[in-house]
């Protein structure tokens, strides 16, 4: 079974490792806005977070779920979460061949860069320029996605701590 709790100062490191082992942003990774999957054991299994920036927008970020435990439910209870206690819109970057398992959230491709804050079009030129210097990124497909509807409650599993 899996819980969910808020993240303590002593969980930090174990969110830089989480984000690391996954090649994730490591920049703005403050344990205050992060939840913890933990397995029946107490063990650490995934985190997520809401990111602010400074332009006002929101991005859900660093969701990561350890190999062990994809495909178990462990990222869509904590994206739940996410988005219970974080009013719409919210954003998110990934890569193409996600967009299909966000989408499920209520998710969907922005494809007009002008509805984009500022921070988002800025991540579309700074990719953009990257792959110019670095040809694989090209191939990765970054896309942005916004999230608008409030979601319907559903029962989450317990919450420990």
């Amino acid at each position: 079974m899996i819980t969910l709790r808020r993240a303590t100062a002593a969980d930090a490191p174990v969110i830089r490792r989480l984000i690391h082992a996954e090649r994730l942003n490591p920049f703005g990774l403050n344990w205050r806005r992060f939840w913890l999957a933990m397995d029946e054991d107490g063990r650490v299994i995934g985190c997520g977070q809401v990111k602010p920036h400074c332009d006002g927008s929101r991005e859900l970020a660093s969701i990561v779920v350890l190999p062990a435990w994809r495909k178990r439910g462990a990222a869509s209870t904590i994206i739940r979460q996410l988005l219970t206690e974080n009013p719409p819109p919210l954003y998110l970057t990934c890569r193409a061949e996600l967009t299909g398992f966000y989408a499920r959230f209520g998710f969907a491709v922005v494809e007009n860069p002008a509805e984009l804050p500022p921070y988002f079009r800025w991540i579309i030129q700074l990719t953009r320029s990257l792959s110019h210097v670095f040809p694989p990124l090209a191939r990765l497909r970054v896309m942005i996605l916004r999230h608008t509807t409030t979601p319907k409650p559903q029962s989450l599993p317990a919450q420990s701590g």
